[in-house]
């Protein structure tokens, strides 16, 4: 990953690369690993996510349509 910084602006560049991360899911990834997860809590992590993201999903195409 890389950020250029333009004019010495440091800041800005800093903000461009913690947009990139945020959106790669680093963060997200190493909160994750600082403690252990038990598989059992893992999958149901997964699932827990995996509903949301459908229900957003069917929400978004709800909306799409006119239907909300």
């Amino acid at each position: 990953m890389q950020v250029s910084v333009r004019d010495n602006n440091v800041d800005q560049a800093l903000r461009a690369l913690k947009k990139k991360l945020q959106r790669e899911g680093v963060f997200r990834e190493m909160k994750l690993k600082q403690h252990f997860e038990k598989p059992s809590e893992k999958k149901a992590r997964e699932q827990a996510e995996a509903v949301r993201r459908a229900r957003k999903l069917a929400r978004k195409k709800l909306q799409r349509e006119g239907l909300l």
